[in-house]
């Protein structure tokens, strides 16, 4: 425990909204701290993004060593294992180089706040108050637990998941959403048999289904077996296996595996002694802090950021609210603007969209014109052998403006941001068809879907 007693902002929570504010705050000049009680860089370096797509990219690797080699997938998953841990130390310590040579003071400790200027950091039975001018909120969530499935033997979390040391024979992925999509694809290439369990419609329920298509292909050529509208009920666990039961169509099921992975959504880290109630700071029925345009919460000197505010649980939105939120404490006029919030899901083929959907578009009677592009003619997606998918813009037809995209294909996660910018600058269909793009790249498929839109609005085609 250091000596620190006062600073102009306090930081409690390290993952990629909390040192971005600690970094931003420390920028500006004011005195920072930054608590954390387990790992900086928070659940997404340690246990969540940088770990899941290390291994991703990993499984990756591995299916194409399996095309001109007779790869062993008990070593290439150590491998992977061991390349993962060692990007995610890197990453880690990172963060910690990044805090200390901005001049933010590191607290390691549980922090909870006493008044709306006071907070006391536990660490090992020593207690130290501090206290501060703001404070930013951003501890983050975690993976909600189903009082059927508490996690524990072969019932695992993300984290677990993220941490076994060999490949499973099989497992059973309860929640079809993109963490449940990622890891169970990712160990079907390393050769797991993976069956999962989705209670809606199709897997990927925010996508549209057209997009979630070439998903669900693939998903389907690695051996996934997805069951749709199926309620999980319990588990029975023995001692090399655990049978799940469910339910679909009123008809009792079971099937068995080595593992269960429950990714049912996450839960904002609101609870516990972090001491919301003793300063009356009020929640959501969802354990969510109400926050304004500038992350300020309901007690004027005290912001949120991240999972523990509304909108969607992304590393991306929680480190922007932090810049928005240091910068509001300086006495700038920033502003949140969500518009343009990338969504992404690091499948096989990956999935991007941002901004306004067709079909969002249609149900709030907005006039929109799209124009598509398939990878299948791209060369460079050629070349890559990666030719399923689409780039879908989405424009006003009277102005051309970009009013959101979707892609799913090769690299979609990078070529999203080209079409956020867009987005966020107010450009037209016609600023992205004119943009010139090397040739033979990925970008050309936007420049062509936006080049679609263009052709549509010069024939007066609307809609469609």
């Amino acid at each position: 425990m250091g000596n620190l007693e006062f600073v102009e902002t306090l930081v409690i929570g390290s993952g990629p909204g909390g040192y971005v504010a600690a970094l931003r705050s420390s920028q500006l000049g004011m005195s920072t701290a930054i608590v954390e009680r387990n790992q900086l860089g928070g659940v997404c370096t340690n246990v969540g993004c940088i770990p899941s797509k290390a291994l991703i990219a990993e499984s990756h690797r591995y299916e194409l060593l399996r095309l001109f080699s007779s790869a062993d997938a008990a070593v290439s998953f150590k491998n992977a294992q061991d390349f993962k841990q060692g990007i995610v130390n890197k990453q880690a310590g990172g963060v910690g180089y990044l805090l200390k040579t901005a001049g933010v003071s590191i607290l390691e400790g549980e922090a909870r706040l006493v008044d709306e200027h006071t907070a006391i950091i536990s660490q090992s039975g020593q207690e130290q108050s501090i206290s501060f001018k703001n404070a930013i909120l951003a501890t983050g969530s975690r993976p909600i637990e189903l009082q059927a499935f508490p996690v524990g033997g072969r019932v695992l979390s993300s984290t677990e998941a993220l941490s076994l040391r060999e490949v499973p024979t099989s497992l059973v992925v309860i929640g079809g959403g993109y963490i449940g999509v990622e890891l169970g694809q990712m160990y079907a290439k390393f050769g797991t048999t993976v069956t999962i369990l989705e209670g809606g419609d199709q897997v990927l329920p925010g996508f549209e289904a057209e997009l979630v298509g070439p998903v669900g292909r693939q998903l389907k050529a690695d051996g996934i077996k997805m069951i749709t509208g199926a309620t999980a009920v319990n588990v029975v666990q023995s001692a090399d296996a655990i049978t799940l039961h469910y339910l679909k169509n009123q008809e009792q099921l079971h099937v068995t595996a080595e593992y269960v992975l429950v990714t049912v959504g996450r839960k904002p880290n609101t609870d516990g002694d972090l001491g919301l109630d003793r300063i009356g700071l009020p929640m959501t029925s969802r354990g969510f802090l109400e926050t304004d345009e500038q992350c300020r919460t309901a007690i004027p000197n005290i912001f949120a950021i991240g999972d523990i505010t509304s909108g969607p649980a992304l590393a991306h939105k929680a480190a922007y609210e932090a810049k928005i939120a240091a910068e509001a404490i300086a006495g700038l006029s920033s502003e949140v603007d969500y518009r343009a919030i990338p969504l992404v899901v690091f499948s096989d083929p990956e999935l991007a969209s941002v901004g306004l959907s067709e079909t969002e578009a249609k149900a709030k009677g907005i006039p929109l014109v799209i124009g598509k592009s398939s990878f299948g003619i791209n060369g460079r997606a050629l070349a890559l052998r990666e030719t399923e998918g689409f780039v879908k813009i989405v424009a006003d037809p009277t102005s051309g403006i970009v009013m959101g995209a979707q892609i799913v294909g090769v690299e979609a996660s990078t070529l999203v941001s080209e079409l956020a910018l867009a987005i966020e600058m107010g450009a037209t269909v016609e600023d992205l068809a004119m943009t010139i793009h090397p040739h033979p790249t990925l970008g050309e498929v936007i420049m062509e879907a936006a080049e679609n839109v263009a052709i549509k609005m010069v024939r007066g085609e609307s809609g469609k």
